[in-house]
C-alpha cells in the first residue's frame, strides 16, 4: 500500500530525505510504473510544484532512490577480509534489492550517482585492492559479482512461484502434461530436488556465491604468487 498521508505529516517540514523515502515507498508498493510526481505529492500531503524545490526532476528523483537503497547496504571497512566482506556485501545487495525490486536494472544506471552510491562502489574496490587483488582482478571481481548478485535477483523476481509450496505445486503441474519418461532429467531434479520439503530457490544463491568467491581466490593467488 502506498503511504497515507496525516495532518501530522502534512506539517512536517518537506526536505529532500522526506520526498525520497516516500518515492521509495511507492514504488515498493507498486513499481515505478506507478510513481509520478503527483503520487508522489498526495502520498507526502502537499502539491506537486512544491516537490521541485527538492528534486529538479524525475531522473534526479530516481538517482536519489538509488542512492538511498545503495545506504541500506554494508560497506567493507578498512582491515575486513576480503572473501567475508564480499559475501556480507552480496548478501546484503540481494536483500535490498528484494525489498525495493523496482530497483534492479537501475542500480547502475545513473549518470550522476549519489554520495552513497560513490562510498559503496569505492569501498568495494578498496577492499579487494588491499585484499591483495590487481587492478584488472580488481575489475573483474566488481564485474563477476555485481553480474551474478544482479542477475540472480533479476532471476528470483522474475519467477512464477515464490514459497516452497508453490514451487513444488507448478513443478508437479508442469510434470503432469508429459510422462515420466519424456523428460527424464527434469522428472529427475523436480522430484528429487525442487519437490522435496523446504527446498527453495532462494537457497542456491550462496551456493553460486561461494563457488565465485572461490574462483576469484584462486585467482587472486595465481597473480600474487
Amino acid at each position: 500500500m502506498a503511504p497515507r498521508t496525516t495532518r501530522q505529516q502534512s506539517r512536517e517540514p518537506l526536505t529532500r530525505q522526506r520526498v525520497l523515502h516516500a518515492a521509495v515507498g511507492l514504488a515498493d508498493a507498486g513499481g515505478l510504473a506507478t510513481l509520478s510526481m503527483r503520487k508522489l505529492g498526495e502520498a507526502i500531503g502537499v502539491e506537486a510544484m512544491s516537490l521541485y524545490n527538492h528534486v529538479a526532476n524525475k531522473d534526479d528523483l530516481l538517482d536519489g532512490m538509488v542512492d538511498l537503497v545503495f545506504g541500506e547496504i554494508e560497506l567493507p571497512v578498512p582491515g575486513d577480509e576480503w572473501r567475508q566482506a564480499m559475501r556480507r556485501r552480496a548478501i546484503g545487495m540481494r536483500l535490498a534489492l528484494a525489498r525495493h525490486p523496482w530497483a534492479i536494472g537501475l542500480m547502475e544506471s545513473r549518470s550522476t550517482p549519489g554520495p552513497a552510491t560513490l562510498r559503496h562502489h569505492d569501498a568495494v574496490l578498496g577492499c579487494l585492492r588491499e585484499g591483495g587483488f590487481s587492478l584488472a582482478l580488481t575489475a573483474h571481481a566488481v564485474s563477476v559479482l555485481d553480474s551474478y548478485i544482479y542477475g540472480f535477483a533479476l532471476q528470483e523476481k522474475s519467477l512464477p512461484f515464490g514459497s516452497p509450496e508453490e514451487t513444488a505445486g507448478l513443478a508437479e503441474s508442469i510434470m503432469g502434461g508429459f510422462g515420466d519418461d519424456e523428460y527424464p532429467y527434469l522428472t529427475e531434479i523436480a522430484t528429487a530436488h525442487v519437490m522435496r520439503p523446504g527446498y527453495s530457490f532462494g537457497d542456491e544463491f550462496e551456493y553460486g556465491l561461494d563457488l565465485v568467491l572461490d574462483g576469484l581466490g584462486r585467482a587472486a593467488a595465481s597473480t600474487s604468487g
